[in-house]
């Protein structure tokens, strides 16, 4: 078993929430010593040149960065028009987020039923969303709200112009199919 390409995934499941060393050694069922040698081995491999991405520690968290000598080209392609469409995953997650916000990503996530910590990221760097602080939930997960951007990019002066949600029908009373029409009748026997 790879420890360290475990570790890259995780790291890269994570996304921006980024992971403690504490809840690390519990998933990976690894001691503090080993998790911070796979962390630096890790991160000696990422530092070479030919690579763009790197482990950031921030807020008690270790997280995937891009390297900041390569923020142009990162610019470029948020600028780019022909980049800066939105897919169907990325409409979803903004939906999600306009009509449920302030809302962590775990929250998002439970909701699609798949990860979307690289959307998220994709819609942070358009504008599109921001963090607002951090839940009171287990682990301190940062909050996503949408922004003035995303109220222009849609034509809305506010969020009260959000079309209304279809509300979900109350499911129909079950009833049991044979006791409902096959009754069945006493009836006594003349001898």
């Amino acid at each position: 078993m790879n420890k360290l390409g475990i570790l890259e995934g995780i790291l890269f499941v994570v996304g921006d929430e980024g992971i403690n060393l504490k809840n690390l050694c519990e998933i990976m069922n690894i001691d503090i010593e080993e998790a911070k040698a796979l962390l630096l081995k890790l991160k000696e491999s990422y530092e070479s040149d030919e690579r763009g991405i790197r482990i950031s520690y921030l807020g008690d968290a270790f997280k995937l960065t891009t390297k900041e000598c390569h923020k142009e080209y990162y610019q470029k392609l948020v600028e780019n028009p022909d980049t800066n469409t939105l897919s169907p995953s990325s409409l979803e997650v903004l939906a999600i987020i306009a009509y449920n916000q302030p809302i962590t990503r775990v929250e998002i996530d439970t909701m699609r039923g798949v990860a979307s910590s690289h959307i998220i990221r994709k819609l942070i760097a358009k504008g599109l969303i921001k963090e607002a602080g951090k839940s009171k939930m287990p682990g301190r997960p940062n909050l996503y709200r949408t922004t003035s951007e995303f109220l222009d990019y849609f034509g809305l002066s506010s969020l009260n112009e959000l079309p209304e949600l279809e509300k979900e029908k109350a499911p129909e009373e079950k009833t049991e199919l044979f006791t409902s029409i096959y009754k069945e009748e006493e009836h006594e026997l003349d001898i």
